[in-house]
């Protein structure tokens, strides 16, 4: 991920989303991860990797990284914050759109960053199913 992200401040970001900007969480690898997934946005550039780590059918540990723009930081740790302790059924369900609210909204030019942390965590369920 990496070290500093620009933040324009003259678009009109949430507290939470600036929030989850300066102090993302849930970043990194998971140990002993059992699902992993990792999707790249050509037309930005952004790579996202998700791990995490399943009992039960119950997330029990996420984790992200990110190489990319201050938006997909933000998109992918409030992800991490809404499907940890769900369980993996429930979690496929959650859209970029629930991504977006939860942060309380986006740059209609930066909704797209909010998919890449879905996809990276459909991939890792995916994951984990076929393994």
């Amino acid at each position: 991920m990496k070290e500093e992200h620009e933040i324009n401040f003259s678009i009109d970001y949430s507290e939470k989303t600036i929030d989850h900007i300066s102090n993302p969480r849930n970043v990194g690898v998971v140990n002993n991860y059992n699902g992993r997934g990792k999707i790249g946005e050509e037309g930005c550039g952004d790579i996202c990797e998700i791990t995490i780590l399943v009992e039960d059918e119950l997330i029990k540990d996420i984790k992200f990284i990110v190489d990319g723009c201050a938006e997909a930081v933000a998109t992918s740790s409030a992800l991490t914050e809404l499907v940890k302790g769900k369980l993996c059924e429930d979690a496929l369900k959650l859209t970029d759109d629930d991504v977006v609210e939860f942060l309380g909204g986006l740059p209609e030019n930066k909704k797209h960053c909010s998919l890449l942390g879905v996809r990276a965590l459909t991939q890792a369920i995916y994951d984990y199913w076929l393994s």
